[in-house]
């Protein structure tokens, strides 16, 4: 089932509970929350208080993605706010295991993310541990980027190896969504689409939500077919 999931960090903050009621009323799926500390990302962006505003205004799945140094500290202190999802980079850790078990003992589930230039053998050991991966299409820190193309690639070969070993594990791109790549991400086996400019610079949440799922699920109608043929 494919998700559609507004990135907040492109919202208007000063608006922030009346930007997430509106996209969940335009369809969304989940809500992405991305943390920045100003050190593992030369950005800085939200604290605790976001994800209890976020909690307050929507009940769609809040998908924390945690882009800071002290994933081991701030993961289960995300979890325990409320963040049906929250996620950490594999780049910032040795302790991925603890880092993981600790989310998901403080009440979400846990994810793992990695960076465009970190291969995936990087994560091939967590991929029982989570119910998330997430493939960034951009250098994270910043949001409205160009997607890196080597990044549809990967979540196909992802994909691959969740189907083999019969996991169940959504797979994310977060970074450089939008409603020209959609297609080949979903056919890709791409299941949740981050979406953050695309989605909130519209004039029409609505029939934003709408033209990116049905740009992504026309990769859905072609693999029906292709399986039925066979």
């Amino acid at each position: 089932m494919l998700k559609i999931a507004p990135s907040i960090l492109s919202a208007d903050h000063g608006r922030l509970s009346e930007e997430i009621q509106a996209m969940e009323q335009a369809g969304a799926d989940w809500l992405h929350i991305d943390i920045m500390d100003g050190h593992f990302v030369p950005n800085l962006t939200f604290g605790p208080w976001v994800v209890k505003t976020a909690k307050k205004a929507t009940k769609i799945p809040l998908d924390v993605h945690l882009m800071v140094t002290d994933p081991l500290t701030l993961g289960p202190l995300f979890a325990s706010l409320g963040a049906d999802f929250v996620s950490i980079h594999a780049e910032a850790t040795y302790h991925i295991h603890r880092g993981l078990t600790s989310i998901r003992q403080a009440g979400a589930k846990p994810g793992i993310a990695i960076n465009p230039a970190t291969p995936l053998s990087a994560i091939d050991a967590s991929l029982d541990l989570v119910d998330l991966i997430i493939l960034m299409g951009v250098n994270p820190g910043f949001g409205g980027q160009s997607f890196i193309s080597g990044t549809t690639q990967k979540a196909g070969e992802l994909s691959k190896t969740i189907k083999a070993r019969n996991l169940s594990v959504d797979i994310e791109i977060d970074g450089g969504v939008s409603a020209s790549n959609a297609f080949e991400l979903a056919s890709a086996g791409v299941t949740v689409l981050v979406s953050g400019s695309h989605l909130f610079g519209s004039t029409d949440y609505s029939q934003a939500v709408l033209e990116l799922r049905r740009k992504a699920e026309g990769a859905n109608a072609e693999s029906i077919r292709a399986e039925s043929v066979r």
